[in-house]
């Protein structure tokens, strides 16, 4: 049965609507900013979970813990020291499994903002991931308050497989609700509705409904209905950015952007439009220096702390 409704004509994300809606206050220390968690990093894809925690880190998060495959932890933390790094069971092949949460129950209870889905490798795995991450919170009963939805707890963002693994536990999504920022590129939107994207617009749209979920997808955001104040839109589209965004890793970094802002203490819907003309923006000012393709991902999210400064003034 189909979920889509009408969202109306999208709101364009601009400068101005960005510095009517600024980010908070920077704080007086690291932890008032908020704490991110990165789960993914398969043994042959850590970089993806460094690209991700990167930007989270440049978008202003105070604190960042990046939970990898456990034959590459100790390669991230020397990669990127400004992390935490914690390494969690794989297979022989080197693919992150849903076992051994556990060893980051601390971390799971701290972070504001959990990122799940860099750089996992493995489909049927990912679910088994985030079923395990759903169980552990049904039975937790984590009765931190929640900004948004009636769970408590940190946002979840879901990017790359975890997005494929979130239909196959639509039916255990209850500790999540309210809590939900999904990532998805066009196929990975065609993945969680079950069949051909055909009006990105409205798509977007009615994945937010059906999961309950802000989603930000190549320019469009949305939240579900209901999902916001009488006055705010339900869905926000962004009109800048290049085809040079199409590079590998370029999903990690918004994902990440998107998560670190969202620590830092934003509404969902502002993470996910903040985050996603970020990056455009970046990849706009890559563009006017480099030529339109051949930036790379980890370059995106050098630019994000100006292109902040820039919109706070």
């Amino acid at each position: 049965m189909s979920t889509r409704s009408d969202p109306g004509s999208p709101t364009l994300v601009t400068p101005s609507l960005l510095r009517e809606w600024p980010l908070p206050a920077p704080g007086e220390d690291k932890y008032s900013r908020g704490s991110v968690l990165v789960i993914g990093g398969a043994r042959a894809t850590p970089g993806a979970a460094l690209l991700a925690g990167a930007a989270a880190l440049r978008a202003g998060a105070g604190k960042l813990s990046l939970a990898v495959a456990e034959s590459v932890a100790v390669q991230v933390a020397v990669a990127l020291p400004e992390c935490g790094a914690m390494g969690l069971p794989e297979t022989a092949g080197g693919s992150v499994t849903g076992e051994g949460l556990d060893r980051i129950g601390s971390y799971l209870d701290r972070a504001d903002a959990v990122l799940v889905g860099p750089g996992l490798d493995d489909a049927d795995l990912a679910t088994e991931l985030l079923r395990g991450l759903l169980e552990r919170e049904a039975g937790s009963g984590d009765s931190r308050p929640g900004e948004e939805g009636a769970g408590g707890g940190p946002a979840v963002v879901l990017d790359a497989f975890a997005l494929g693994g979130l239909l196959k536990v639509a039916d255990q999504l209850e500790p999540w609700k309210g809590r939900l920022i999904l990532t998805p590129n066009p196929k990975e939107a065609a993945v969680l509705l079950e069949r051909d994207v055909d009006d990105l617009e409205a798509d977007v749209a009615e994945i937010a409904d059906k999961f309950q979920a802000v989603v930000s997808c190549q320019g469009f955001i949305a939240r579900p209905a209901g999902g916001g104040t009488e006055d705010e839109p339900r869905l926000w589209q962004i009109t800048t950015g290049y085809g040079g965004l199409g590079t590998s890793g370029s999903g990690d970094v918004l994902a990440g952007a998107i998560a670190g802002l969202r620590a830092r203490g934003t509404s969902h819907a502002q993470a996910a439009c903040w985050g996603t003309h970020l990056h455009a923006a970046a990849a706009d000012r890559l563009a006017s220096r480099m030529g339109p393709l051949g930036f790379l991902a980890r370059e995106l999210a050098d630019e994000l702390p100006a292109l902040m400064l820039e919109l706070d003034t």
